[in-house]
């Protein structure tokens, strides 16, 4: 059966084009947190009881790939589930959306998955100063050492994914986020179909990579429940060095209605991920050794060169420079177990609310092999050790709302309370001299040194109320504000050697951010059938980080005395003027903006990485931020659709870096790290109802790593190609069965895909801070999915 969209004007005038869904998806329909999520203005039809054969597509309507927020009164998208099928099972759903105007997206791998090199930013705010959540439930701020949350990759299977939503400037009110400064992400799961079926498919392609699912829908049940259970196994190699990035996940969702006013939605998942990291590399590094030079993971005798060399003082072996050249190995452990219960209930016909209870628990490690550190001769006498940071996350929480309907106003209010413990440390083990070491396995137990270890407790509280007044049919204003109280607190503890205390490094002690009034007020105004503006403000702001390895607990106790005396919380005030346009072939919009970014904290990373330097951090004032965000979908011709999206974004530092009263860094005027000011991308697709296809361009200009700008990335532009058949066939082995190509990179560019996964510096005239990642070459992957009814 066949999920559809209604093509329909309906009072915003939103236009949805038409689309085929991919059989594996027919029988799935978004969630009710989706349709929540999604614009107002955009019918949803249920799924049908029964599955047709695929028509052409003027024929047969379907959900859109892209839907321009039509009726909102600030700037948002939402990419449809087919969107997010049409690209490679295991690919991180951040990857659809970077065609989105404003966002930029990049990983080091094809699949945009391998955590450690993820990094999204929209309009100059990176991934810590945005809000994600799934079907409502906060995610935290995606950082690699999340301390208060989980990737969207960890938390949901890219085949159970629903639509996701986006908006730029600001997340709206009730979003359960505490660092939405530049705007939040939400994702929905899909809900278990009402008819009972199974979903099989496999994966295999470039790297000897592999993927494996299988879903099992329930259908409806006496009493009418219904639920789903899935599970997968991804394994790859890396594309380049030794080393496989694995992962096991499994979720599952139940549904059950008590009558036509309450329903009750539980939804489980568990994830478990190995990967091996890939290199970090320089511009000098680069330059030297090609994009190739990678972890020597297959040469442990090498690796004991390297580093008896550094710690003798002897010449290096010929093939390398120093002790950062390469490394022997380093991964990231994950294992999550995320799951919540939502009650939704319909009091009146007038008055509406629900209800979340959610949990998370977290176990997770960040190896690497270090030459910066022997193993004592009594425990194994090799030159390296192996040194972790791990996490440990408990945290829970509860979110709730209401809405009423009075006159021509819907007035929501929504309360978020979550109560997170997280624990950091890290340790180092030994390793023998003889033989080689496991590539990836969890470390326990048998630590001889602990350089620190702290435990960190966050509270937040918030509440929010807010109007939707429809002034008049054409006139819509919405309006209201949250309050927000972030609580964190820090205890750091002994180190120890072998037993003996070591002290202590880390600061200890409690921080608080708050405000009792952020507010945001937008308009929308629909000038006639087609046309649209829209203007908004909103006011943010962020929670301080409680970690060991970012926000003010990662400095020293000297550097955090320092702060806390004068420490403010980030704030922003974002600004927005945007007109949409929309009929039956076309639908654009186009968006300005002004953001002021207050209280900036910037942190310095000191030394490189691997050795895991406190940083330094400054509140270094403000970033003022400009810019325009222009989309457009077009459907030119039968089938044919073309989507195309540019953005500009000027985001330059108001102040230089001061210490001690004198300039440090000379900053002011520069533009700001990781973020390019010009974005491109380019869609060209076809879709007849059986045959599909798609070729997307996406271009990012240079990229500074440096707050001085004296270092950059050049500017890169990287094609990707989706092709895929439906079979139309009632033979029974037929029916249900797709197939699809992706190839990533089709052009095999080599280029930076990510900066900064070591951080940011001030100057790097020499070019040798090693903090960038190699974009992967081209890769294919093939897929096949079947549904039997």
């Amino acid at each position: 059966m066949k999920l559809m969209l209604a093509l329909t004007t309906c009072l915003s005038g939103v236009f949805v084009f038409s689309s085929v869904q991919s059989a594996f998806a027919d029988d799935l329909s978004p969630s009710q947190s989706a349709r929540k999520a999604a614009p107002s203005s955009v019918p949803v039809k249920k799924a049908s009881a029964k599955r047709t054969v695929a028509q052409p597509v003027e024929a047969t309507t379907s959900e859109s790939v892209v839907v321009l927020g039509a009726g909102a009164a600030r700037e948002t998208q939402t990419v449809s589930r087919r969107a997010i099928q049409e690209m490679t099972p295991g690919t991180s759903p951040f990857k659809t959306l970077s065609k989105l105007p404003g966002v930029m997206f990049t990983s080091s791998d094809p699949l945009g998955s391998y955590e450690w090199s993820q990094q999204i930013v929209i309009r100059g705010f990176d991934q810590s100063r945005l809000g994600f959540t799934m079907d409502g439930i906060p995610l935290g701020n995606l950082a690699y050492g999340n301390d208060n949350g989980l990737s969207i990759g960890r938390a949901l299977e890219t085949e159970n994914n629903g639509p996701s939503t986006l908006t730029q400037g600001a997340g709206a009110l009730g979003v359960a986020a505490s660092n939405d400064l530049g705007g939040a992400l939400q994702f929905t799961s899909v809900d278990p179909t009402k008819k009972f079926g199974v979903d099989v498919a496999g994966t295999i392609g470039s790297a000897s990579t592999w993927r494996t699912f299988a879903r099992i829908n329930s259908g409806e049940l006496k009493g009418g429940g219904r639920f789903y259970v899935s599970y997968n196994h991804q394994d790859a190699n890396k594309w380049k060095g030794d080393g496989v990035q694995v992962q096991d996940q499994a979720n599952a969702k139940y549904i059950q209605p008590f009558g036509e006013h309450v329903k009750l939605t539980v939804y489980g998942d568990w994830s478990k991920r190995k990967e091996n990291d890939y290199q970090d590399l320089s511009l000098a590094q680069i330059s030297k050794y090609g994009y190739n030079l990678d972890n020597i993971t297959g040469n442990y005798a090498l690796a004991k060169q390297i580093a008896t060399a550094y710690q003798t003082g002897t010449a290096f072996p010929s093939s390398v420079q120093d002790q950062d050249t390469v490394y022997y190995n380093a991964a990231g452990l994950r294992e999550d177990a995320m799951g919540y219960g939502r009650l939704d209930f319909d009091i009146t016909s007038r008055l509406k609310g629900f209800v979340t209870g959610y949990g998370h628990t977290n176990t997770g490690e960040g190896a690497w092999i270090t030459p910066y550190l022997a193993t004592p001769a009594a425990l194994g006498g090799s030159p390296l050790t192996t040194r972790t940071t791990e996490y440990d996350i408990h945290r829970a929480g509860f979110i709730g709302g209401l809405s009423y309907k009075i006159a021509n106003h819907t007035i929501d209010w929504g309360f978020w309370f979550e109560n997170n413990n997280f624990e950091q440390a890290r340790r180092f083990y030994p390793l023998q001299d003889s033989g080689s070491p496991s590539s990836i396995h969890w470390y326990q137990g048998n630590s001889f040194y602990t350089q620190w270890q702290s435990t960190f407790n966050t509270k937040t509280y918030q509440v929010h109320l807010g109007d939707t007044w429809q002034i008049m049919p054409a006139l819509k204003l919405t309006y209201g504000f949250k309050s927000l109280i972030v609580d964190n607190s820090a205890r750091a503890l002994s180190g120890n050697l072998m037993g003996t205390p070591t002290g202590t490094t880390y600061p200890s002690g409690s921080l608080s951010a708050s405000n009792g009034f952020l507010p945001q007020i937008g308009a929308n105004y629909r000038i006639n059938q087609h046309n649209e503006i829209f203007a908004d403000f909103a006011r943010n702001m962020a929670a301080f980080d409680s970690a060991q390895t970012s926000g003010p607990f990662s400095t020293t106790t000297a550097g955090f005395e320092v702060l806390q005396k004068k420490l403010k919380p980030e704030m922003s005030n974002t600004e927005e003027l945007g007109y949409r346009f929309h009929n039956h072939t076309f639908q654009a919009s186009v968006t300005g903006y002004y953001v002021e970014f207050q209280n900036r904290l910037l942190a310095v990373t000191q030394g490189v990485g691997i050795q895991g330097n406190a940083s330094v951090l400054s509140n270094v004032g403000g970033v003022t931020a400009r810019g325009v965000d222009v989309a457009a979908n077009w459907k030119f011709a039968r089938n044919w659709s073309l989507f195309a999206s540019y953005a500009f974004n000027n985001s330059l530092y108001d102040n230089n870096v001061y210490a001690d009263g004198v300039v440090s860094a000379r900053i002011k005027g520069k533009h700001t790290v990781g973020m390019p000011s010009n974005l491109a991308n380019v869609e060209l697709g076809y879709d007849d109802g059986a045959i599909w296809g798609n070729v997307l361009m996406q271009f990012q200009d240079k990229r500074y790593y440096t707050y001085t700008n004296d270092a950059s990335v050049p500017a890169n532009a990287i094609f990707n190609l989706n092709v895929g058949y439906r079979f139309q066939s009632q033979n029974w082995f037929l029916r249900g069965m797709d197939a699809q190509i992706n190839v990533t990179n089709l052009f095999n560019k080599r280029y930076v895909a990510t900066v900064g996964s070591n951080g940011f510096v001030n100057s790097d005239p020499s070019g040798t801070f090693q903090t960038l990642q190699a974009g992967a070459p081209r890769m294919v992957f093939f897929t096949i999915r079947k549904h039997f009814d």
